[in-house]
Protein backbone atom coordinates (compact mmCIF):
# COMPACT_ATOMS: atom_id res chain seq x y z
CA UNK A 1 0.00 0.00 0.00
CA UNK A 2 1.25 3.66 -0.88
CA UNK A 3 2.23 6.05 2.61
CA UNK A 4 -0.36 7.95 3.44
CA UNK A 5 0.39 11.90 3.18
CA UNK A 6 -0.26 13.64 5.83
CA UNK A 7 -2.80 16.77 4.61
CA UNK A 8 -1.97 20.39 5.44
CA UNK A 9 -4.47 22.35 5.95
CA UNK A 10 -4.99 26.16 4.76
CA UNK A 11 -5.25 27.11 8.77
CA UNK A 12 -2.15 24.90 9.86
CA UNK A 13 0.29 27.07 8.26
CA UNK A 14 1.58 30.27 10.84
CA UNK A 15 1.96 32.29 7.35
CA UNK A 16 -1.77 31.83 6.61
CA UNK A 17 -2.70 32.97 9.88
CA UNK A 18 -0.70 36.13 9.77
CA UNK A 19 -1.80 36.98 6.56
CA UNK A 20 -5.58 36.42 7.72
CA UNK A 21 -4.95 38.61 10.86
CA UNK A 22 -3.71 41.54 8.69
CA UNK A 23 -6.96 41.08 6.52
CA UNK A 24 -8.61 41.45 9.62
CA UNK A 25 -6.68 44.41 10.79
CA UNK A 26 -7.29 46.25 7.22
CA UNK A 27 -11.00 45.72 7.27
CA UNK A 28 -11.42 46.84 10.61
CA UNK A 29 -9.33 49.89 10.52
CA UNK A 30 -11.89 50.72 6.80
CA UNK A 31 -14.93 50.28 8.81
CA UNK A 32 -13.66 53.03 11.45
CA UNK A 33 -12.84 55.24 8.61
CA UNK A 34 -15.59 54.57 6.84
CA UNK A 35 -17.31 55.61 9.81
CA UNK A 36 -16.16 59.16 9.33
CA UNK A 37 -17.11 59.12 5.59
CA UNK A 38 -20.44 57.76 5.80
CA UNK A 39 -23.59 59.64 6.85
CA UNK A 40 -25.18 57.96 9.39
CA UNK A 41 -28.83 59.17 10.57
CA UNK A 42 -28.52 59.33 14.56
CA UNK A 43 -31.50 58.66 16.83
CA UNK A 44 -29.53 60.02 19.98
CA UNK A 45 -26.78 62.76 20.93
CA UNK A 46 -24.16 59.66 21.37
CA UNK A 47 -24.07 58.40 18.68
CA UNK A 48 -22.58 60.87 16.79
CA UNK A 49 -19.32 59.97 18.84
CA UNK A 50 -16.49 59.09 16.75
CA UNK A 51 -15.87 54.80 16.45
CA UNK A 52 -19.70 55.15 18.53
CA UNK A 53 -20.70 51.21 17.34
CA UNK A 54 -16.82 49.83 17.42
CA UNK A 55 -16.71 50.59 20.78
CA UNK A 56 -20.35 49.69 21.70
CA UNK A 57 -20.06 46.03 20.09
CA UNK A 58 -16.26 45.44 22.18
CA UNK A 59 -18.25 46.72 24.99
CA UNK A 60 -21.41 44.46 24.49
CA UNK A 61 -18.58 41.54 23.81
CA UNK A 62 -16.91 42.02 27.03
CA UNK A 63 -20.35 42.46 28.53
CA UNK A 64 -20.93 38.83 27.62
CA UNK A 65 -17.98 36.85 28.30
CA UNK A 66 -17.81 38.31 32.13
CA UNK A 67 -21.67 37.16 32.52
CA UNK A 68 -21.05 34.36 31.09
CA UNK A 69 -17.90 33.36 33.09
CA UNK A 70 -20.63 34.05 36.44
CA UNK A 71 -23.56 32.04 34.91
CA UNK A 72 -21.07 29.47 34.67
CA UNK A 73 -20.51 28.76 38.70
CA UNK A 74 -23.91 28.84 38.63
CA UNK A 75 -24.85 26.28 35.64
CA UNK A 76 -21.88 24.49 35.87
CA UNK A 77 -22.51 20.46 36.96
CA UNK A 78 -19.89 18.69 38.54
CA UNK A 79 -17.60 16.87 36.53
CA UNK A 80 -19.18 13.02 37.31
CA UNK A 81 -22.55 13.93 37.00
CA UNK A 82 -23.44 11.25 33.79
CA UNK A 83 -21.54 8.51 35.96
CA UNK A 84 -23.58 9.06 39.63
Amino acid sequence: MAEQQERSYFFDKPENISKMLKVFYVVCALLVVADFIVHRHIYHDWENLPAFYAIYGFVGCVVLVLVAKEMRKILMRGENYYDE
